[in-house]
């Protein structure tokens, strides 16, 4: 999104998949798992009276056409990028198993998962989740419009406390927000440590993978 309302940024489009080549470069394995908020929200759609299964397809297909466009952008950087999508799109990409996906990271492939966990009901969120324990992630990257986890909204309290490091149970039992209780639960569970920051700070990515204290580790 970036700077647009609705929609694909280039410029952020561009920064992003800068930054994944570089890590690339580095010898870094990198599975992104893709949203599509920027396009099209179903659960917005179903409180508007609509099918929320509807609804969360056409969700899925939004994080399609999103996969389709950093496939794009990290293609015209000559990294190899494949799109395994939840969903059976055979002419996009190929349908998402685990054991495909890590054979692409094996090969040194930047693998793109899209369409969520394939069902409704499952945040994007949930669907990083559980592509992070399936491929045996070293850490869970989470991308937002914020610069890590603050004890209340930056944007309401200018004076809220940023949090550099928090435990699961913490994020849990004081309902931060961080990412939804399922997804949690399912990091904490699997010793996932996660890490969110600022998608839209430049070289926050190289500097998390330096072991800098960018964002907030929750482990």
């Amino acid at each position: 999104m970036g700077e647009l309302a609705f929609g694909i940024d280039p410029t952020i489009l561009a920064r992003v998949a800068d930054e994944i080549s570089e890590l690339q470069q580095q010898g870094v394995e990198i599975a992104l798992v893709i949203g599509g908020g920027n396009l099209f929200r179903g659960a917005g759609l179903a409180k508007a009276g609509y099918d929320r299964v509807r609804g969360d397809q056409m969700g899925m297909l939004a994080t399609v056409m999103n996969a389709l466009a950093m496939q794009d952008a990290l293609v015209k950087r000559d990294m190899r990028c494949d799109i395994f999508s939840a969903l059976g799109i055979e002419q996009v990409g190929q349908k998402y198993s685990a054991m495909a996906a890590r054979e692409a990271l094996d090969h040194g492939n930047i693998v793109i998962c899209a369409a969520g966990t394939g069902n409704p009901y499952f945040t994007t969120d949930t669907a990083a989740s559980l592509r992070a324990i399936e491929l045996k992630a070293d850490l869970l990257l989470k991308a937002t419009k914020v610069d890590g986890i603050y004890e209340a909204d930056p944007k309401q309290y200018p004076d809220a406390k940023r949090y550099t490091q928090l435990s699961y149970e913490t994020v849990i039992q004081q309902e931060l927000g961080v990412m939804d209780l399922t997804a949690m639960v399912m990091c904490r569970d699997n010793q996932m440590p996660l890490c969110v920051f600022d998608m839209f700070s430049a070289g926050a990515l190289y500097s998390i993978l330096q072991g800098e204290p960018v964002g907030t580790l929750v482990q």
